[in-house]
């Protein structure tokens, strides 16, 4: 269990189900330490009105343990995402960002687009993205 402690703390595990998370064409990725799951993240095939590129996915639920955070695992496991995307010729990742993780993000070559919004029980957000 990863997105529920880091992604929704005190929520019940059916706030951690995402919009797209059994769709065929959405890719759900792990990290593991010593046979341990660390880190997630599902890369979701899904059209933001903010974008005219056709070929986009969203990245979700994107999560690192917190005893593995600052370690890298978070970058390693988003230039995945990125390289396995681009092999399945998509242009550009999006991401809906909570504040605190707006400079993982731009240290990644991801732009804020639009303006910021709330999502209830969450939290502050801003849609990112990034041409790959």
């Amino acid at each position: 269990m990863v997105r529920q402690p880091i992604l929704r703390p005190g929520l019940p595990l059916t706030s951690c189900v995402f919009t797209g998370d059994n769709l065929k064409t959405t890719i759900h990725l792990g990290i593991h330490v010593n046979n341990e799951l660390i880190g997630v993240c599902s890369l979701v095939k899904s059209k933001n009105t903010l974008i005219t590129e056709k070929q986009q996915y969203q990245l979700r639920g994107m999560a690192i343990l917190k005893v593995h955070q600052n370690k890298g695992f978070g970058k390693l496991l988003l230039n995945y995402s990125e390289v396995l995307l681009k092999k399945l010729n998509v242009k550009l990742i999006w991401c809906n960002a909570r504040e605190t993780a707006i400079t993982f993000y731009n240290k990644a070559g991801y732009q804020v687009k639009g303006t910021p919004f709330i999502i209830k029980n969450i939290g502050l957000h801003f849609m990112m993205c990034k041409t790959i």
